[in-house]
């Protein structure tokens, strides 16, 4: 008796349903990072519709201790206490983006999505004054599609998700060379496409 596998279209019917559970699965761990980028790709392309009276700025001062910063050498500079001062005194969240040292001030920067605080110090006195800034809900969606001022986790996601999307588009692709009705009509549409996207682009985009 012959092996099951060498029955003629053995191996097509059984890689093309690999294919399928593979192409519904990842479609399905995939669906709620597909849906979110989707749908931020439309509030990054028309930010004006989102952003009216989204945006909100306030200022603070207060003191950081002035031998934190009065140090000759710029190297000396407290860098982690006046950070970590300024984000207990005033619940800054974000990522530390930059801490530039002068003569007379230091220059402190924080940057997440959708968020920056801005801090100038006077090296004299240690007295400060920040600047905040909340760009709103619909921001911080953007600056995820973005990956911008996001951290490497984040960054991960982004990658992952560009992975999963590109399986998913590779196995909808295989799959349709197992469709004999459909493989000329599918094949026929994704050329169309493409070309459209092509000629869109020489066309049209300035």
């Amino acid at each position: 008796m012959s092996s099951p596998r060498h029955v003629p279209g053995y191996w097509r019917r059984h890689s093309a349903a690999f294919l399928r559970w593979l192409h519904i699965y990842l479609s399905m761990v995939s669906f709620g990072i597909l849906f979110f980028f989707a749908l931020t790709g439309i509030t990054l392309n028309h930010a004006a519709w989102f952003d009216a009276g989204a945006t909100r700025s306030s200022s603070h001062k207060g003191r950081v201790n002035a031998a934190w910063v009065g140090a000759t050498d710029p190297g000396d500079v407290q860098r982690l206490e006046i950070v970590e001062s300024l984000r207990a005194a005033h619940a800054i969240r974000g990522a530390l983006g930059e801490f530039n040292v002068y003569d007379d001030q230091c220059m402190v920067s924080f940057r997440g999505p959708g968020y920056t605080a801005d801090v100038a110090i006077d090296r004299a006195t240690g007295n400060y004054e920040l600047t905040e800034t909340r760009m709103g809900f619909v921001a911080v969606l953007n600056d995820l599609h973005k990956g911008r001022d996001t951290g490497a986790v984040w960054s991960a996601v982004i990658d992952l998700s560009a992975g999963l999307m590109i399986l998913v588009s590779l196995t909808g692709f295989a799959l349709i060379f197992y469709l004999r009705r459909r493989r000329r009509g599918g094949l026929t549409a994704m050329v169309v496409g493409g070309l459209a996207c092509l000629l869109v682009y020489l066309l049209l985009v300035p």
